[in-house]
């Protein structure tokens, strides 16, 4: 009966040893070798991420185009569908399930709503803020409904700005203010302060 008991205690930590040695294969695997962008709609995560990538030599992953192809469907007709809630849910799910290695990862901007999904970008990647004023973004964001930006009713781009500002800020290990910067050199902001 005792040997039974030893034999049972044994097999039960080598099964926990494997477990540990899988985990810490699993994150291993998944260190920081990524560069996640946040910022507003119309910063230019996907222009600056593609430059990056090229630079780098990385993957680029444009997340919302991921969010489409799963999802079957156009983001603006997605969020028409599903609301606003429903967006940010399949947006958080999506984006807490990326697994992605040397990689530029160019985020939707409501990215931030989703905890899961800002924890796990954190865990895999140095997130990068790119910060533009609100003039700016209003200048360039015209038609902001056709572009599928999660807006609730009656907010306002200056409203979801202040809203969102505090969140990149919250999630962000680099700020690069590209209120005066071109493409390129926003480029080069964000590649010497990763250097840092």
């Amino acid at each position: 009966m005792w040997q039974i008991y030893e034999d049972s205690m044994k097999e039960s930590k080598r099964k926990i040893n494997k477990i540990k040695r899988l985990e810490r294969q699993r994150q291993e695997q998944m260190k920081k070798d990524n560069i996640v962008l946040i910022g507003m709609p119309g910063v230019g995560k996907s222009t600056v991420g593609v430059i990056l990538a090229k630079i780098l030599g990385y993957q680029f992953v444009d997340a919302d185009l991921v969010i489409q192809k799963e999802e079957g469907k156009l983001l603006k007709d997605i969020i028409a569908e599903k609301g606003t809630d429903g967006f940010i849910q399949v947006e958080n799910q999506v984006n807490s399930n990326l697994q992605v290695h040397e990689s530029v990862v160019a985020t939707g901007g409501s990215v931030v709503y989703g905890t899961e999904a800002m924890e796990h970008l954190c865990e895999i990647g140095t997130v990068v803020y790119l910060k533009q004023s609100l003039r700016k973004l209003e200048r360039r964001l015209r038609n902001i409904k056709n572009r599928g930006v999660v807006l609730r009713p009656g907010q306002t781009l200056k409203d979801l700005y202040r809203e969102r500002t505090v969140l990149y800020e919250k999630y962000a290990d680099i700020v690069v203010d590209e209120s005066d910067l071109n493409v390129e050199q926003t480029v080069e902001a964000v590649i010497a302060a990763l250097k840092r």
